[in-house]
């Protein structure tokens, strides 16, 4: 299964949520299947998006678009990193 992971600081949650809630149906479209979100311990501001995808090759071309380029920046995310990622093994104890 293919996963992306994404670690950004962003300038305000409240206002970086709604921007995400907003652009649900674009990742939808896009191949986002579900979705995580966590932030640091003691960072309000540092957000972790864990997101399960159709095709890492989907993955890609949406974060690395014009519009999701503008889209993050009118959120107010800084620097974000992303890990584009395969699954090998799950399991739960």
């Amino acid at each position: 299964m293919p996963y992306v992971l994404i670690i950004h600081e962003v300038e305000s949650y409240p206002a970086w949520k709604a921007v995400f809630d907003q652009a649900a149906g674009i990742r939808k479209q896009a191949g986002e299947i579900c979705y995580r979100l966590l932030r640091y311990d003691h960072d309000a501001n540092r957000i972790v998006h864990f997101s399960e995808w159709t095709s890492l090759d989907s993955a890609r071309r949406f974060f690395e678009s014009p519009e999701l380029v503008a889209l993050r920046k009118r959120a107010g995310v800084k620097a974000p990193e992303f890990l584009y990622l395969q699954e090998i093994e799950q399991g739960r104890l």
